[in-house]
Protein backbone atom coordinates (compact mmCIF):
# COMPACT_ATOMS: atom_id res chain seq x y z
CA UNK A 1 0.00 0.00 0.00
CA UNK A 2 1.37 3.38 -0.97
CA UNK A 3 1.96 6.17 1.53
CA UNK A 4 -0.73 8.46 0.01
CA UNK A 5 -3.31 5.95 1.24
CA UNK A 6 -2.02 6.24 4.81
CA UNK A 7 -2.99 8.95 7.31
CA UNK A 8 0.51 9.55 8.63
CA UNK A 9 2.23 12.87 7.99
CA UNK A 10 5.75 13.07 6.62
CA UNK A 11 6.96 14.90 9.75
CA UNK A 12 5.53 12.13 11.92
CA UNK A 13 7.26 9.36 9.98
CA UNK A 14 10.59 11.16 9.84
CA UNK A 15 10.45 11.71 13.58
CA UNK A 16 9.94 7.98 14.09
CA UNK A 17 12.98 7.35 11.89
CA UNK A 18 15.01 9.79 14.00
CA UNK A 19 14.00 8.09 17.26
CA UNK A 20 14.84 4.65 15.87
CA UNK A 21 18.30 5.88 14.85
CA UNK A 22 18.81 7.51 18.25
CA UNK A 23 17.92 4.28 20.05
CA UNK A 24 20.16 2.16 17.81
CA UNK A 25 23.17 4.45 18.24
CA UNK A 26 22.48 4.87 21.95
CA UNK A 27 22.54 1.11 22.47
CA UNK A 28 25.64 0.61 20.35
CA UNK A 29 27.42 3.37 22.29
CA UNK A 30 26.32 1.90 25.61
CA UNK A 31 27.76 -1.46 24.55
CA UNK A 32 31.05 0.15 23.55
CA UNK A 33 31.31 2.06 26.83
CA UNK A 34 30.61 -1.17 28.72
CA UNK A 35 33.45 -2.89 26.86
CA UNK A 36 35.72 0.05 27.72
CA UNK A 37 34.76 -0.27 31.41
CA UNK A 38 33.31 3.24 31.37
CA UNK A 39 29.78 2.02 32.03
CA UNK A 40 29.62 -0.05 35.18
CA UNK A 41 27.33 -3.04 35.36
CA UNK A 42 25.77 -5.01 32.53
CA UNK A 43 23.01 -3.68 30.29
CA UNK A 44 20.21 -5.34 28.34
CA UNK A 45 20.19 -3.97 24.79
CA UNK A 46 17.17 -3.63 22.49
CA UNK A 47 19.10 -3.45 19.21
CA UNK A 48 16.79 -4.84 16.52
CA UNK A 49 13.59 -3.94 18.38
CA UNK A 50 13.57 -0.17 17.79
CA UNK A 51 10.43 -0.06 15.65
CA UNK A 52 8.07 -1.13 18.43
CA UNK A 53 8.75 1.59 20.98
CA UNK A 54 9.45 4.36 18.44
CA UNK A 55 6.20 3.74 16.54
CA UNK A 56 3.90 3.31 19.54
CA UNK A 57 5.37 6.20 21.51
CA UNK A 58 4.84 8.51 18.54
CA UNK A 59 1.07 8.15 18.99
CA UNK A 60 0.77 8.87 22.71
CA UNK A 61 1.18 11.99 24.84
CA UNK A 62 3.17 13.04 27.91
CA UNK A 63 0.00 12.57 29.98
CA UNK A 64 -0.29 8.94 28.93
CA UNK A 65 1.53 6.39 31.09
CA UNK A 66 3.89 3.59 30.15
CA UNK A 67 5.59 0.85 32.09
CA UNK A 68 8.78 -0.68 30.79
CA UNK A 69 11.05 -3.71 31.19
CA UNK A 70 14.65 -4.63 32.01
CA UNK A 71 15.28 -4.04 28.26
CA UNK A 72 13.88 -0.55 28.53
CA UNK A 73 16.34 2.04 27.21
CA UNK A 74 14.36 2.41 23.98
CA UNK A 75 11.09 2.96 25.81
CA UNK A 76 12.64 5.63 28.00
CA UNK A 77 14.27 7.46 25.10
CA UNK A 78 11.16 7.39 22.91
CA UNK A 79 8.91 8.61 25.75
CA UNK A 80 11.13 11.28 27.31
CA UNK A 81 13.25 12.29 24.29
CA UNK A 82 16.13 12.96 26.67
CA UNK A 83 19.31 11.14 25.64
CA UNK A 84 21.49 12.95 28.17
CA UNK A 85 19.47 11.92 31.21
CA UNK A 86 19.21 8.37 29.86
CA UNK A 87 22.96 7.98 29.44
CA UNK A 88 23.66 9.60 32.81
CA UNK A 89 21.27 7.20 34.52
CA UNK A 90 22.98 4.19 32.94
CA UNK A 91 26.27 5.49 34.32
CA UNK A 92 24.87 6.12 37.80
CA UNK A 93 25.41 9.88 37.57
CA UNK A 94 23.61 12.64 39.47
CA UNK A 95 22.25 14.10 36.21
CA UNK A 96 20.35 10.91 35.33
CA UNK A 97 16.58 10.50 35.33
CA UNK A 98 16.70 9.09 38.87
CA UNK A 99 19.91 10.86 39.94
CA UNK A 100 21.86 7.67 39.31
CA UNK A 101 19.83 5.57 41.72
CA UNK A 102 17.93 3.53 39.13
CA UNK A 103 20.53 2.56 36.58
CA UNK A 104 19.88 0.66 33.38
CA UNK A 105 16.91 -1.42 34.56
CA UNK A 106 15.01 1.21 36.54
CA UNK A 107 14.78 4.26 34.28
CA UNK A 108 11.78 6.34 35.32
CA UNK A 109 10.49 9.77 34.26
CA UNK A 110 7.19 10.61 35.95
CA UNK A 111 7.04 14.05 34.33
CA UNK A 112 6.73 12.40 30.92
CA UNK A 113 4.49 9.56 32.07
CA UNK A 114 7.14 6.83 32.29
CA UNK A 115 6.18 4.96 35.47
CA UNK A 116 9.40 3.04 35.28
CA UNK A 117 11.34 0.12 33.91
CA UNK A 118 11.35 -3.01 36.05
CA UNK A 119 14.04 -5.63 36.55
CA UNK A 120 11.43 -8.20 37.61
CA UNK A 121 9.97 -10.09 34.67
CA UNK A 122 6.31 -9.07 34.42
CA UNK A 123 6.74 -6.61 37.27
CA UNK A 124 5.47 -3.63 35.31
CA UNK A 125 2.11 -5.18 34.40
CA UNK A 126 0.32 -4.63 37.74
CA UNK A 127 1.79 -1.11 37.92
CA UNK A 128 0.34 -0.35 34.49
CA UNK A 129 -3.01 -1.74 35.60
CA UNK A 130 -2.95 0.56 38.62
CA UNK A 131 -1.99 3.52 36.45
CA UNK A 132 -4.85 2.85 34.04
CA UNK A 133 -7.28 2.49 36.96
CA UNK A 134 -6.17 5.88 38.28
CA UNK A 135 -6.72 7.44 34.86
CA UNK A 136 -10.23 5.98 34.68
CA UNK A 137 -11.18 7.05 38.21
CA UNK A 138 -10.02 10.58 37.42
CA UNK A 139 -12.26 10.51 34.33
CA UNK A 140 -9.46 11.52 31.98
CA UNK A 141 -9.02 10.49 28.35
CA UNK A 142 -5.48 9.32 29.08
CA UNK A 143 -4.30 5.76 28.51
CA UNK A 144 -1.55 3.44 29.70
CA UNK A 145 0.74 1.20 27.64
CA UNK A 146 2.34 -1.79 29.34
CA UNK A 147 5.44 -3.12 27.55
CA UNK A 148 6.60 -6.63 28.39
CA UNK A 149 8.45 -9.55 26.84
CA UNK A 150 7.36 -13.04 25.82
CA UNK A 151 8.72 -14.48 29.07
CA UNK A 152 6.44 -12.21 31.10
CA UNK A 153 3.39 -13.68 29.38
CA UNK A 154 3.91 -16.82 31.46
CA UNK A 155 3.98 -14.96 34.78
CA UNK A 156 1.00 -14.72 37.09
CA UNK A 157 1.13 -10.94 36.90
CA UNK A 158 0.28 -11.12 33.20
CA UNK A 159 -2.90 -13.11 33.73
CA UNK A 160 -3.96 -11.15 36.80
CA UNK A 161 -3.42 -7.83 35.06
CA UNK A 162 -5.27 -8.78 31.88
CA UNK A 163 -8.16 -10.13 33.91
CA UNK A 164 -8.59 -7.00 36.05
CA UNK A 165 -8.06 -4.66 33.11
CA UNK A 166 -10.87 -6.44 31.26
CA UNK A 167 -13.21 -6.61 34.27
CA UNK A 168 -12.80 -2.87 34.89
CA UNK A 169 -12.60 -1.92 31.17
CA UNK A 170 -9.40 0.02 31.78
CA UNK A 171 -7.80 2.34 29.19
CA UNK A 172 -4.82 0.02 28.81
CA UNK A 173 -2.92 -1.46 25.88
CA UNK A 174 -0.69 -4.44 26.65
CA UNK A 175 2.25 -4.64 24.22
CA UNK A 176 4.26 -7.86 24.16
CA UNK A 177 7.64 -7.43 22.48
CA UNK A 178 8.14 -11.05 21.51
CA UNK A 179 11.83 -11.24 20.63
CA UNK A 180 11.86 -15.03 20.63
CA UNK A 181 13.65 -15.74 23.91
CA UNK A 182 13.10 -15.52 27.63
CA UNK A 183 16.79 -15.19 28.48
CA UNK A 184 17.87 -18.38 26.67
CA UNK A 185 14.57 -20.28 26.42
CA UNK A 186 12.87 -20.15 22.99
CA UNK A 187 9.25 -19.05 23.22
CA UNK A 188 8.05 -22.32 21.61
CA UNK A 189 9.51 -24.28 24.53
CA UNK A 190 7.89 -22.16 27.25
CA UNK A 191 4.54 -21.03 25.90
CA UNK A 192 1.44 -23.14 25.28
CA UNK A 193 0.07 -21.14 22.35
CA UNK A 194 1.55 -20.26 18.98
CA UNK A 195 0.70 -16.59 19.39
CA UNK A 196 0.76 -14.86 22.76
CA UNK A 197 -1.97 -12.56 21.45
CA UNK A 198 -4.29 -15.60 21.35
CA UNK A 199 -4.47 -15.39 25.13
CA UNK A 200 -6.43 -12.15 24.85
CA UNK A 201 -9.56 -14.16 24.05
CA UNK A 202 -9.50 -15.74 27.49
CA UNK A 203 -9.94 -12.29 29.01
CA UNK A 204 -12.54 -10.92 26.65
CA UNK A 205 -10.31 -8.41 24.89
CA UNK A 206 -9.04 -8.08 21.30
CA UNK A 207 -5.67 -9.63 20.50
CA UNK A 208 -3.49 -8.53 17.59
CA UNK A 209 -0.38 -10.12 16.10
CA UNK A 210 1.82 -7.64 14.24
CA UNK A 211 5.21 -7.64 12.54
CA UNK A 212 7.33 -5.84 15.13
CA UNK A 213 9.84 -4.72 12.50
CA UNK A 214 7.21 -2.96 10.35
CA UNK A 215 6.60 0.65 11.43
CA UNK A 216 3.42 1.15 9.39
CA UNK A 217 1.87 -2.12 10.60
CA UNK A 218 2.66 -1.12 14.18
CA UNK A 219 1.10 2.34 13.71
CA UNK A 220 -2.02 0.86 12.12
CA UNK A 221 -2.49 -1.77 14.84
CA UNK A 222 -1.78 0.49 17.79
CA UNK A 223 -4.06 3.21 16.41
CA UNK A 224 -7.01 0.81 16.64
CA UNK A 225 -6.15 -0.16 20.22
CA UNK A 226 -5.49 3.44 21.20
CA UNK A 227 -8.90 4.57 19.95
CA UNK A 228 -10.61 1.75 21.83
CA UNK A 229 -8.82 2.66 25.06
CA UNK A 230 -9.48 6.40 24.79
CA UNK A 231 -13.19 5.83 24.12
CA UNK A 232 -13.59 3.77 27.28
CA UNK A 233 -14.04 0.46 25.48
CA UNK A 234 -11.41 -1.38 27.46
CA UNK A 235 -7.99 -2.97 26.97
CA UNK A 236 -6.29 -4.73 24.08
CA UNK A 237 -3.28 -7.01 23.68
CA UNK A 238 -0.71 -6.53 20.92
CA UNK A 239 2.00 -9.08 20.21
CA UNK A 240 4.81 -7.53 18.18
CA UNK A 241 7.04 -10.27 16.78
CA UNK A 242 10.62 -9.00 16.62
CA UNK A 243 14.15 -10.10 17.56
CA UNK A 244 17.04 -8.90 19.68
CA UNK A 245 20.35 -8.92 17.86
CA UNK A 246 22.49 -9.01 20.99
CA UNK A 247 22.43 -11.49 23.84
CA UNK A 248 20.15 -11.28 26.84
CA UNK A 249 22.80 -9.13 28.52
CA UNK A 250 26.23 -7.79 27.62
CA UNK A 251 28.06 -10.91 28.88
CA UNK A 252 25.73 -13.47 27.31
CA UNK A 253 27.70 -16.20 25.42
CA UNK A 254 24.56 -16.87 23.29
CA UNK A 255 25.05 -20.62 23.04
CA UNK A 256 21.30 -21.17 22.64
CA UNK A 257 21.04 -19.80 19.07
CA UNK A 258 23.06 -19.95 15.87
CA UNK A 259 24.95 -17.16 14.17
CA UNK A 260 22.93 -17.94 11.04
CA UNK A 261 19.67 -17.24 12.85
CA UNK A 262 20.93 -13.90 14.12
CA UNK A 263 22.25 -12.96 10.67
CA UNK A 264 18.90 -13.80 9.09
CA UNK A 265 17.10 -11.46 11.48
CA UNK A 266 19.66 -8.73 10.96
CA UNK A 267 18.67 -8.80 7.29
CA UNK A 268 15.18 -7.82 8.53
CA UNK A 269 16.58 -4.71 10.23
CA UNK A 270 13.62 -2.45 11.11
CA UNK A 271 15.60 0.74 10.44
CA UNK A 272 16.85 -0.39 7.04
CA UNK A 273 13.34 -1.58 6.21
CA UNK A 274 11.69 1.70 7.22
CA UNK A 275 14.30 3.72 5.34
CA UNK A 276 13.54 1.72 2.20
CA UNK A 277 9.81 2.37 2.72
CA UNK A 278 10.37 6.11 3.04
CA UNK A 279 12.48 6.21 -0.12
CA UNK A 280 10.30 3.90 -2.23
CA UNK A 281 7.16 5.87 -1.38
CA UNK A 282 8.96 9.16 -2.06
CA UNK A 283 8.22 10.39 1.46
CA UNK A 284 11.82 11.48 1.95
CA UNK A 285 14.94 11.85 -0.16
CA UNK A 286 18.21 10.11 0.60
CA UNK A 287 19.78 13.44 1.61
CA UNK A 288 17.04 14.06 4.20
CA UNK A 289 17.56 10.69 5.80
CA UNK A 290 21.33 11.12 5.74
CA UNK A 291 20.87 14.41 7.60
CA UNK A 292 18.74 12.64 10.21
CA UNK A 293 21.45 9.98 10.56
CA UNK A 294 24.04 12.69 11.20
CA UNK A 295 21.80 14.46 13.69
CA UNK A 296 21.19 11.23 15.62
CA UNK A 297 24.90 10.46 15.71
CA UNK A 298 25.77 13.93 16.94
CA UNK A 299 23.09 13.90 19.63
CA UNK A 300 24.08 10.48 20.95
CA UNK A 301 27.78 11.42 21.05
CA UNK A 302 26.91 14.65 22.88
CA UNK A 303 24.75 12.75 25.37
CA UNK A 304 27.50 10.22 26.09
CA UNK A 305 30.05 13.02 26.65
CA UNK A 306 27.58 14.77 28.96
CA UNK A 307 27.12 11.63 31.04
CA UNK A 308 30.84 10.87 31.22
CA UNK A 309 31.54 14.37 32.53
CA UNK A 310 28.59 14.47 34.94
CA UNK A 311 29.18 14.28 38.72
CA UNK A 312 28.69 11.20 40.84
CA UNK A 313 25.83 11.36 43.36
CA UNK A 314 26.71 12.92 46.71
CA UNK A 315 26.73 10.21 49.43
CA UNK A 316 25.25 12.78 51.82
CA UNK A 317 21.99 12.50 49.89
CA UNK A 318 21.84 8.72 49.65
CA UNK A 319 18.54 8.60 51.57
CA UNK A 320 16.80 11.26 49.48
CA UNK A 321 13.59 9.95 48.00
CA UNK A 322 13.41 6.91 50.26
CA UNK A 323 10.41 8.21 52.22
CA UNK A 324 7.60 10.69 51.57
CA UNK A 325 8.42 14.01 53.20
CA UNK A 326 6.75 14.23 56.60
CA UNK A 327 5.57 10.61 56.57
CA UNK A 328 7.55 9.74 59.66
CA UNK A 329 8.31 11.86 62.74
CA UNK A 330 11.91 12.91 63.12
Amino acid sequence: MKQEEKPYRKEHLLDIYLVMKQIRLFEETAFRLFQENKLRGSVHLCIGQEAVCASIMSLINDGDYITSTHRGHGHGIAKSRDLKSAFAELMGKETGFCHGRGGSMHICDLAKGNLGANAIVGGGLPIATGGALAQKLRKTDRITVAFFGDGASNQGTFHESLNLASVWKLPLVFVCENNGFAISVPVAQSTSVENIADRAGGYGMPGHVVDGNDVIALLDTFSVCLEQARKGKGPSLIEAKTYRWKGHWTGDPEVYRTREEVAAWMEKCPIKRFKAYLLENKIAAEEELDAIDRRAGSEVAEAAAFALSSPEPDPAHVMDGMYVEGAYPK
